[in-house]
């Protein structure tokens, strides 16, 4: 093995022991940063398209003590905003949301299944449209760091299914290819979390 192989392999293993070895999330509260996070969704439209939008209003933490971690995420639904102000008014009306009648998107976790500085699952129920369902979350841990302030954050997406007609969202219509909105909602979450 020649030198300048020896010198490249030194420096890569070193460089790998200086690396911080993440542990597991410490006992505390972390909020939702909600300037730096998203809650979107993504539901097919007649078939061959679909539509994408996302929830500009939402609040939440992950608590953590040395038994067990809790997500609970409130969501409001009337700040829904799939860049059409037309659909998005009809999205609120009661023939979807009822926003006025049922104003929040409910989740909260019952058991968190990994590790949360990999890739892990987050088991929990969500509350929507006055029905509530049981969901899994698939997460992964994107990284962490402090901020100019000191303020250490956390970053995690994560990503889901559910089915609209089983929260009692059941209005559509048939155009010739088909159901005008899907059943189908492939959920998309970005979140950065700040230890309190």
């Amino acid at each position: 093995m020649n030198r300048y192989l020896i010198l490249c392999l030194t420096f890569a293993f070193g460089l790998v022991g200086a690396l911080p070895a993440y542990a597991e999330l410490g006992s505390g509260t972390y909020k939702i940063d909600q300037s730096h996070s998203k809650v979107g969704f993504e539901i097919a439209h007649m078939v061959f398209s679909s539509v994408e939008g996302r929830f500009k209003s939402f609040s939440g933490d992950l608590q953590v003590n040395s038994k067990k971690k809790v997500v609970n995420v409130t969501v409001e639904v009337a700040s829904i905003n799939t860049e059409e102000p037309k659909r998005d008014k009809h999205l609120r009306s009661p023939d979807f949301f009822n926003a006025a009648k049922y104003p929040d998107m409910i989740f909260k976790s019952s058991k968190i299944t990994g590790n949360t500085h990999g890739n892990f699952k987050i088991h929990g129920k969500l509350t929507l449209h006055g029905i509530t369902r049981p969901l899994v979350l698939k997460a992964k841990y994107l990284g962490e760091g402090k901020d100019p302030w000191g303020n250490m954050r956390y970053g995690f997406k994560a990503s889901g299914h559910l089915v609209r007609q089983d929260f009692g969202l059941k209005w559509n219509k048939l155009a010739e290819a088909g159901p005008l909105v899907g059943d189908d909602v492939e959920l998309s979450i970005k979140l950065e979390l700040v230890k309190q």
